[in-house]
């Protein structure tokens, strides 16, 4: 009775589980299908979009953020356009920004974000003032030079470069807020590698007259190792007063690390002109119908004189200028002064053109010259400050001689009330017994043609006498204004 009992729970049990876990099936199972149809739904009716590139970005700091751009899709078709786009990135400051992306379709929409962090991951940059490598003199301590550190976010740092020396090499280092390091080294050489230094007491271009005595002007030498080292400055001189000529002393000097300078003074020797003597020296020619009649004056007066040519004119007056005995003398070949005096190669590739020229006429060459505008000019400043100093050595250092004048006859003015009369007063009023005088006419002046006659007949009527310019002729040279 007992066990009948027992079967008959034991029926019952197995009948309601097996119901129960019939239900658990059914449940299960309308799980799965309302997944199915909110992922259906999802997909047929909700618009998706898709970024192009990873949704996490990195920029740098200062750089531009460039988009990558997305895509979005509603119920297969391409709606793209109609995504809004919100949010800006700032370089200019450190941190993340987010840039989200929206569509709506109708009822539904959707939304994603993007992460834009701006970092600085650009390392300080550090200069050194002078080169990496830097020459000392042995047997003395380095003296640190100035160094900066100059960090793209975090500014100038410099106080936070760590410098550490070890024997010939000095690292500097450094670190920005954001951690990017940076460092570079500099290697000490204890080596003496430049060359010591003369200065010359005086000009270093000297004037004598034939018979004078060469004095010393004096020399100092020194030296970024070993100071002053005047005592151990070797001279030579190749210099005969006796004769007309360019001469040269020459100065040499050596350190103990057999480092060597050289300097050299020039000297000019000149014969010295007689006290009365006149210069009559044309500039700007030649020209038709003034060069022509000035040397048929000349010629019949027994006198030579100096044509300082340019590149315009007849070659035939040029050719007859010489051929007559006078002096042949280089001005300039386009008396264009924004051209001339640009440059020192500008000059003297101007003054080469005009001397081939006369060379070409005339066979020889020619080293007499004269500056346009003269070795005072100060027109030359608008075009290339400081040029005249460097022209008025240069030249002589390339055996050129230069005149100016000390008589000036003011033919170069345009002024019409000018006439033959005031040129002739001019000139013969600033005449002087006591000196040479280097008389300045052109030679393309009607007025100072008509002039030159009376002014021969004057020189020669109180006692003058009448030359040409030589590269034996004692310069004419006026104070150097630029």
């Amino acid at each position: 009775m007992k066990e009948k009992h027992i079967n008959k729970y034991n029926r019952h049990c197995i009948r309601h589980f097996k119901k129960s876990n019939s239900s658990l099936i059914v449940c299960g199972v309308v799980v799965l299908l309302c997944a199915l149809a909110f992922a259906i739904y999802d997909f047929l009716l909700m618009p998706t979009i898709n970024l192009k590139g990873s949704r996490y970005v990195e920029v740098g700091y200062k750089s531009t953020y460039v988009e990558k751009g997305y895509k979005a899709k509603f119920l297969g078709k391409d709606v793209s356009r109609n995504v809004v786009v919100n949010g800006k990135v700032d370089t200019s400051k450190l941190g993340v920004y987010e840039i989200t992306y929206k569509v709506k379709e109708g009822y539904f929409s959707k939304s994603v974000t993007r992460k834009v962090k701006v970092v600085d991951k650009v390392a300080p940059v550090i200069k050194l003032v002078s080169k990496d490598d830097i020459y000392v003199c042995p047997n003395s301590t380095y003296k640190e030079e100035e160094y900066s550190a100059i960090d793209d976010y975090d500014g100038d740092i410099t106080s936070l470069v760590k410098v550490i020396q070890d024997k010939d090499k000095i690292t500097y280092s450094v670190k920005d807020k954001q951690g990017n390091k940076s460092s570079i080294t500099r290697r000490i050489i204890y080596k003496d590698k430049t060359n010591p230094s003369i200065e010359l007491v005086g000009s270093d271009v000297s004037y004598l007259y034939v018979g004078d005595n060469y004095n010393e002007l004096g020399y100092k030498a020194r030296d970024n190792c070993d100071g002053d080292i005047t005592s151990k400055v070797k001279v030579s001189n190749n210099i005969n007063t006796k004769k007309v000529g360019d001469y040269s002393v020459t100065y040499t000097v050596s350190d103990k690390a057999n480092n060597t300078y050289k300097v050299v003074r020039k000297v000019i020797v000149s014969k010295r002109d007689s006290k009365g003597t006149i210069y009559l020296t044309f500039d700007d020619g030649p020209k038709y119908g003034t060069t022509d009649a000035i040397l048929d004056i000349l010629k019949e007066e027994g006198i030579k004189a100096t044509f300082f040519v340019t590149g315009y004119g007849p070659d035939e007056l040029i050719k007859r200028e010489y051929d007559e005995g006078h002096s042949i003398a280089l001005h300039t070949d386009s008396h264009d002064y924004s051209a001339v005096y640009q440059s020192v190669d500008a000059y003297f590739n101007d003054l080469g053109r005009v001397s081939d020229r006369v060379k070409r006429i005339t066979g020889e060459e020619s080293k007499i010259i004269r500056f346009p505008g003269g070795a005072s000019n100060t027109i030359s400043r608008r075009y290339s400050p400081g040029i005249m100093s460097i022209l008025t050595k240069e030249v002589l250092n390339r055996g050129y001689r230069y005149y100016d004048w000390n008589v000036s006859s003011g033919d170069a003015t345009s002024d019409p009330r000018v006439t033959s009369d005031v040129i002739y007063n001019n000139v013969v009023s600033r005449l002087s017994k006591d000196r040479v005088n280097m008389v300045l006419m052109h030679d393309v002046k009607p007025y100072t043609r008509d002039a030159l006659r009376r002014i021969i007949r004057y020189g020669k009527e109180n006692g003058y006498t009448f030359d040409k310019v030589t590269m034996s002729t004692e310069m004419i040279r006026q104070r150097v204004n630029n």
